[in-house]
């Protein structure tokens, strides 16, 4: 859908950056005509892909509000996000976490990051990187662009409780495409 030619782009074969997908993020969400193109529904999230830069998976989000991705990373992927309407707020781990073997870990302390992110506003994260991503609003809409390289190969779910950080479930492209 979007991938304009520009000073960031990866030349044709090469990976996309971290900082080309904050670039391409920021870019596609100062987009008012797509962005306002995003159906939004009072209920649920609602989605849209995109073409992102080099081969990358992106996609324009729409947030209710009141709702959050609960925590997961994006396993072997890159990305970053930007707020396009609206206000999200990221919750994060300061840590590199073990990426296989293990259901269960006791986190130490001093590890949570927290993020407020306005319209215009966005961050870039690399592998393994363990967030939770919400619209703590209670009455207005949230709409984020995200881009990720490599596609997402897989989506680790997670719960947390205290200090807690619990596996719950592996998800694979096809379990949301």
């Amino acid at each position: 859908m979007l991938d304009a030619p520009g000073d960031h782009q990866p030349v044709s074969g090469e990976a996309p950056t971290v900082a080309q997908l904050h670039d391409f993020a920021r870019r596609v969400a100062e987009d008012a005509e797509l962005i306002a193109s995003l159906p939004l529904d009072p209920e649920g999230r609602t989605w849209v892909r995109l073409d992102g830069p080099g081969g990358s998976e992106a996609w324009l989000i729409g947030w209710p509000p009141g709702t959050g991705t609960g925590w997961h990373d994006h396993a072997d992927s890159i990305g970053a996000f930007f707020t396009a309407g609206g206000e999200l707020t990221e919750n994060s781990l300061a840590a590199r976490l073990p990426t296989d073997g293990w259901r269960t870990l006791e986190l130490t302390e001093d590890v949570d990051r927290v993020r407020h992110l306005a319209t215009g506003q966005g961050r870039a994260f690399g592998k393994f990187h363990v967030h939770e991503v919400l619209n703590e609003s209670m009455t207005e809409h949230a709409i984020s662009v995200h881009a990720y390289y490599p596609p997402l190969p897989q989506i680790r779910r997670y719960s947390r409780t205290g200090d807690t950080l619990r596996l719950e479930q592996v998800e694979r492209p096809k379990d949301w495409q």
